[in-house]
Formats: structure tokens, C-alpha cells, sequence
């Protein structure tokens, strides 16, 4: 137990410490934890479990949603961090904070953007799509371009392709372009209702450029756009999928 613990503080030190991405870290860590509580918390609550605190309501009965205090504590870690920049151990501490706004105010992403309580209905999953892409952005930021550089210049050995390296300008004079279209297309993705494919397009371009290319799921935004005879397609082509 004591030799697991020294590797992985001694994975903390090299992979998180040193390069400075402990800010970057205990924002993720802390918004997947505070989402996962407050999910957990509101399942608690509709199954009106005894022992565990209820609802924030005002005096006059209204229902103070969580995102609230996520907004709130988003407002005050923003000034504070741009206004204050304050040093270790305070620059941590305001970066848990934040982390901590950003899990209470995704988890209910799909109040936000509909304008209604719609935490338990069908598009109460909106909540649960977007707590993932944040993440995956969240642990791609975390990474960093360093980690990306690497995984590319695995494939070109592997592959045999230019030689055995590449130099760090080269590899990310191809990454970039790379990076920055899989981002496009799973923004496409997204609007086309292809969540899964969005997600991992974050990771893998590829698999967000042919999901883009693709037909849209006829409830998504964007196909709004289709005319009669691509629409139907559209529903025929997920019906079938369906069944």
C-alpha cells in the first residue's frame, strides 16, 4: 500500500506538479465530484429519503435550483481569479471553488437552456451530454498539446511515415489544423444529435468527421433545415436503427 501510494505521488509530481497543471487538475476533479453529489443529492430528494436535507426554498415557497449557487460561485472564482490572481494556496483553493460551480450549475444545463424545469423529463439528458463534453474538454485541456504531440508521433513510427520523428514545429503544424476541425465537427455532431459521436470526436476527428457527414437524427437542430425529402429519410434511417 505505502509503494502505491509513493508511485502515484510520484506520478503526481511529474505528470500534474511539475508542469504546472494542478489548477487544471482539481478544477476536473472537482466538478465531477460535485456533479456526481448533486446528482446523487436530487436522486435522494425524489425518493424523499428521511435523513437527507430537502430543498433550499425561500419564505414564499420558491425552489432555489442549485445552479444558482453554482452561478454564484462561478461570478465570484471568475473576478477573483482575474481581478485578485491570487498566489498558492489560494490559486488551488479558488480553482476547487470553480470546479465545484461549474458540476452545480451543468447539472441542471437543460433548465438553462430550456427555460423550464425539465431536470427529470426526456430533455433533462442535455444535463447529463453536457457534463460529459465539458469533462472530455476539461481532461483534453488537461493533457495539454504535449500529450497530443506524443500520441502523434507514435503513429508515424508506427506507421513508418516520414521518417522516424518528428520535430516538435512539424507535429504541431499537423496537429492543430487536425485538432481544431474535430472540434468543428463535433460541434457539428452536437447539432445533429450524435451526442456519443460528438464525445468521442473530441478524442478521435475521425469518428466526428463522419458523423458530421452523416444524416442529422430528425429531432436534432440541425435538421430543422432538411427539406421534406431529406427529413424523411432522416426518420426512416433512425427508425430503422431503432428497431
Amino acid at each position: 500500500m505505502d509503494r502505491l501510494a509513493d508511485n502515484l505521488s510520484q506520478a503526481y509530481d511529474k505528470g500534474i506538479q511539475a508542469p504546472g497543471k494542478e489548477a487544471h487538475f482539481l478544477v476536473l476533479l472537482a466538478f465531477l465530484l460535485s456533479f456526481g453529489f448533486i446528482r446523487g443529492s436530487a436522486h435522494m430528494i425524489r425518493a424523499q429519503v428521511s435523513w437527507w436535507p430537502g430543498n433550499v426554498a425561500t419564505k414564499g415557497g420558491t425552489h432555489v435550483h442549485h445552479l444558482v449557487w453554482g452561478i454564484l460561485l462561478l461570478l465570484w472564482c471568475g473576478y477573483v481569479g482575474i481581478a485578485v490572481a491570487p498566489d498558492s494556496p489560494w490559486r488551488e483553493i479558488v480553482a476547487i471553488l470553480f470546479g465545484v460551480g461549474m458540476g452545480l450549475t451543468l447539472d441542471e444545463f437543460a433548465l438553462w437552456l430550456n427555460l423550464e424545469d425539465v431536470y427529470w423529463s426526456q430533455k433533462g439528458r442535455q444535463s447529463i451530454d453536457a457534463v460529459i463534453v465539458t469533462a472530455c474538454l476539461l481532461t483534453i485541456a488537461l493533457l495539454g498539446l504535449r500529450f497530443w504531440i506524443d500520441v502523434l508521433q507514435a503513429v508515424v513510427v508506427f506507421l513508418g511515415v516520414g521518417g522516424d520523428h518528428l520535430s516538435g514545429s512539424e507535429s504541431t503544424a499537423v496537429l492543430l489544423p487536425l485538432q481544431v476541425l474535430g472540434i468543428g465537427m463535433t460541434v457539428v455532431c452536437f447539432l445533429k444529435g450524435k451526442t456519443f459521436a460528438g464525445i468521442v470526436g473530441l478524442f478521435l476527428p475521425a469518428v466526428a468527421l463522419v458523423g458530421a457527414l452523416r444524416l442529422a437524427k430528425p429531432g436534432s437542430r440541425w435538421a430543422r433545415r432538411y427539406e421534406v425529402p431529406k427529413l424523411e429519410r432522416s426518420r426512416a434511417r433512425f427508425a430503422h436503427a431503432a428497431g
